[in-house]
């Protein structure tokens, strides 16, 4: 084999891999529950849901890359997120969302009737939409 086959050869395996990697879909675990975690100036101190919580010793939070952040990092924000309790009943595992992920998972439009029927609708919008641009 020459040199160049080989070079070429690496060069698209190495193509092929970046582009599986940017294909990669994340999806919750299935014991999660989606809220809106509010992160005081002094965490481990937090609000889920506006209501008054706590983050366990040793919580992990990860970020939308699968990388642990660390909770000071995150003090004053408000985010969307999947969480998960320890037996003490604190918050021990957070995944951090965006917006369109929370809304997959339940977040956003979970529970009401009205918005999950808008969101229905949004997706049949999007998906007419991109059967266009196809037809064109």
């Amino acid at each position: 084999m020459t040199r160049w086959t080989r070079t070429a050869l690496v060069g698209l395996s190495f193509a092929a891999s970046v582009a599986y990697a940017q294909t990669v879909v994340r999806e919750a675990p299935k014991d999660v529950k989606p809220g809106v975690i509010a992160v005081s100036a002094t965490p481990p101190l937090i609000a889920v849901d506006g209501k008054p919580d706590r983050l366990s010793p040793g919580a992990r939070v990860r970020d939308r890359n699968n990388m642990l952040v660390l909770s000071g990092a995150l003090a004053g924000k408000t985010l969307y997120t999947v969480y998960r309790r320890d037996s003490a009943g604190l918050v021990h595992e957070v995944w951090l969302l965006n917006e369109e992920e929370y809304a997959k998972v339940g977040g956003k439009y979970g529970g009401d009737a009205e918005g999950h029927k808008r969101f229905a609708e949004l997706l049949d919008a999007i998906w007419s939409l991109r059967s266009l641009a196809l037809l064109r």
